[in-house]
């Protein structure tokens, strides 16, 4: 008796049932697409029961995830079942249900095997082990990636026709407008404070006085409905969320794809004077902070010195008895990310030996022939260098002082 259990147990496939729809459409109905596909699959394992297929209890499930790509839970884990050998035959409607992509069933394939498990497709008759199944499977999954790619593509010229016209394509509603008929439509109140917002950008120039303005008012993002009655937004306001709202052309009336605007079906909220004045303060802060205009002291060397690696250098400073040193610190440093060699990382070596580079080449040492060469490029480089070094590599006339060892 106990020799029967044994090679019954050991003739038993435990199967696992896989389901998967690109869509959540129709998925809240009692019965939907993934039951189908499961009960389509139970009656094909019944049909095996005398080879010892049996059904696992685990639901492999993914509802409304798109077939192109292995980030899909219910996959992944069935994945690691296979590899815990818990699963040792993956029951599918059709091929396509367990990918589109054919690299990716290369994947899943080579699990498989790796694992002497199988896949058995209930409505497509086919045999993975012989080289003529393998061949048929491929042309039918290059078929599937195939129809997946033409339906991309065609939805992709689809949404650029649309905007085209100046339709909204769907996305996050933005503050001061409501959708109705798949359009927008003005929310005066909530416009109302979008015109604020513009006008008091316009005044104050400063997307942080204006941030701090937003919050004494009370005034918070828009509260959306999400999936499952879900609320998100009502919050304060980032500096991020604002400079993408002052930046936003759908307030212009504009529809923009791919880097160009063309004129919206929408009402404008903001009127162009108004528009303009934002884009140009926008514009000139930007270029202030590139330069560092508004730094109490702005730094000479900066963007122009790299260290041994080609990291750019960063100026800072370090104050002792109410004395700023300032020098200059790799990127990559500030980052975390601390190359070592056998005698340590090269740009602290370079640095403390008194190397430095700048647009004039790379790391050449005070003294060398690439600084020698011109009493002007020596007197220029010491000018520059003063600022953001904590001990100067040139003496007072300009000419070059050995390194200390």
């Amino acid at each position: 008796m106990a020799r029967a259990d044994h090679a019954r147990a050991a003739s038993t496939v435990r199967c696992a049932i896989y389901t998967r729809k690109s869509s959540d459409e129709g998925l809240e109905k009692e019965f939907n697409s993934l039951d189908a596909q499961r009960e389509a699959c139970e009656a094909y394992i019944v049909s095996q029961r005398h080879a010892g297929w049996v059904a696992l209890a685990d639901m492999y499930d993914d509802g409304g995830l798109s077939g192109g790509t292995m980030e899909l839970p219910a996959l992944k884990r069935l994945l690691e079942d296979i590899k815990a050998v818990k699963v040792q035959s993956v029951v599918v409607y059709k091929v396509d249900r367990l990918t589109r992509s054919l690299a990716d069933f290369a994947k899943i394939v080579d699990v498989l095997d790796a694992h002497n498990a199988s896949f058995v497709s209930v409505t497509q008759q086919f045999n993975t082990t012989t080289s003529m199944g393998r061949l048929t499977l491929n042309m039918l999954l290059s078929f599937a990636q195939f129809e997946r790619e033409i339906a991309g593509e065609r939805i992709r010229d689809k949404i650029a026709a649309s905007k085209r016209k100046g339709m909204w394509m769907g996305g996050n509603v933005p503050l001061g407008y409501d959708v109705k008929d798949r359009k927008l439509i003005v929310n005066e109140p909530e416009a109302a404070t979008v015109r604020l917002i513009f006008q008091r950008y316009a005044e104050l120039g400063s997307v942080a006085l204006l941030r701090a303005e937003l919050d004494r008012l009370g005034i918070v993002s828009k509260l959306r409905e999400g999936a499952g009655g879900r609320l998100a937004g009502g919050q304060r306001f980032s500096r991020g969320a604002l400079y993408l709202m002052l930046g936003n052309r759908i307030y212009r009336g504009e529809i923009v794809h791919q880097g160009t605007a063309y004129p919206g079906q929408h009402e404008a909220i903001i009127d162009p004077e108004l528009w303009q004045i934002v884009q140009d303060k926008l514009a000139a802060n930007r270029q202030e902070r590139s330069l560092a205009v508004g730094a109490a002291a702005p730094s000479l060397l900066a963007g122009l010195i790299v260290d041994a690696n080609g990291n750019r250098m960063t100026p800072t400073h370090a104050t002792k008895r109410a004395k700023r040193y300032r020098y200059c610190v790799s990127a990559s440093l500030l980052a975390g990310d601390r190359p070592q060699t056998e005698k340590g990382c090269a740009s602290q070596r370079a640095i403390s030996r008194g190397w430095c580079s700048t647009g004039l080449g790379r790391f050449s040492r005070p003294g060398s022939r690439s600084l020698t060469r011109s009493r002007r490029s020596t007197l220029m480089l010491a000018r520059l260098m003063r600022p953001c070094a904590t001990h100067s590599s040139f003496q007072r006339d300009g000419s070059p002082r050995r390194a200390s060892r």
